[in-house]
């Protein structure tokens, strides 16, 4: 009886503990672009009412000078709640009566955090390998059809169809979804530019998503401190570039919506990926943070970027937008952002579901 008790109990953490994972990780990547507002607010002397972990009813929480910190209920978020920020105040250190240079250093410094643990989290990947990998090609697979339609050995590939190459992660992602498997390319050949149109590869689909096939191979790059510093700074670029790419051809219809997940999605993935090796998490949480940080950034009201914005409208005019216009901005920005967030995660759950 006891060990069929045990037995179960096991069986339900080996389903539920890689969730708790996922959560965890949203949860870190949610504090760190806190704590950058937190620490940009303390920094310039901004009071600091409350930085909570987590909505709903309060856990515990305790008072350490002027700041209330507290754990809630509902593991899903957190807050840096500032005086004077979402309304007036009298209180000299408050938010609103800050210099726009303050005001905007501060609600940017979130998703700072969230690109440098981005970075941080590249630098962490990146540190046991031995070798790195370059984007010029080394040999050919046999009959390699990109060979007899333009490229050469020893050709660096710095473009794809307009789009800059850093590392062999924009090429993957540039061979994703190309029709008829027929790319434009710039290499470097011997020191000059040379443009390769219809470069042609073999293709394979899957998930109703097709990929070109690979048909060579790349140079190793030696490690040293340089190329280790280099090959960071230019895979965090790449994360970058490819999230950026990616709302684009979103928004270009390149992938439909069903391309798009909500936090039910990413969790779910998420949740996978550590069942196989939890090491195997750190790209997916360095893309999310870098996700995080670049999302914020975009010029959305109720986002931190719809904040920026009115900030440097008033930096540009020297005269602030009324804050009852900001609020009902901010406001009808933020219902149509939960809308749309529960619509994708209705999706997310109903591809579970079926």
């Amino acid at each position: 009886m006891l060990e069929g008790i045990i037995i179960s109990l096991a069986n339900i953490w080996s389903n539920v503990w890689p969730y708790l994972i996922a959560i965890l990780l949203f949860l870190v990547l949610i504090i760190i672009h806190e704590f950058g507002h937190f620490i940009a607010a303390k920094l310039l002397r901004v009071r600091v009412n409350e930085f909570a972990v987590g909505f709903g009813p309060k856990l515990f929480s305790k008072k350490l000078g002027e700041t209330n910190y507290a754990f809630n209920l509902i593991p899903l978020g957190g807050y840096c709640a500032m005086e004077g920020e979402d309304e007036e105040s009298s209180d000299s250190r408050a938010f609103c009566n800050k210099k726009p240079w303050a005001r905007f250093l501060i609600v940017v410094m979130g998703a700072v955090f969230n690109l440098l643990l981005g970075l941080i989290i590249v630098a962490i990947i990146l540190a046991p390998q031995k070798a790195f990998t370059s984007t010029t090609i080394a040999e050919f697979n046999p009959n390699a059809v990109s060979q007899t339609t333009g490229l050469q050995i020893d050709d660096k590939i710095i473009n794809v169809d307009g789009r800059k190459i850093f590392t062999t992660y924009d090429l993957s992602y540039a061979f994703t979804n190309v029709k008829n498997g027929k790319i434009d390319m710039v290499v470097l050949r011997d020191g000059e530019k040379t443009h390769l149109e219809d470069v042609t590869f073999a293709t394979a689909e899957e998930n109703g998503m097709s990929y070109l096939s690979v048909d060579f191979k790349v140079y190793g790059i030696k490690k040293t401190v340089g190329s280790y510093i280099k090959q960071t700074v230019n895979t965090a670029v790449s994360y970058c570039a490819v999230i950026w790419r990616s709302l684009i051809d979103m928004i270009g219809g390149k992938y439909g919506i069903s391309a798009v997940s909500g936090p039910v999605g990413v969790t779910v993935a998420i949740a996978d990926v550590a069942k196989t090796n939890l090491l195997n998490v750190l790209p997916i949480m360095a893309l999310i943070t870098i996700n995080l940080g670049l999302f914020n950034l975009l010029p959305i009201p109720a986002l931190d970027g719809g904040r920026l914005l009115f900030i440097l409208i008033e930096m540009i005019f020297r005269k602030p937008i009324p804050p009852k216009y900001e609020t009902i901005v901010h406001g009808v920005g933020f219902a149509i952002l939960i809308i749309f967030m529960i619509l994708i995660a209705a999706k997310d759950i109903w591809s579970l579901i079926v």
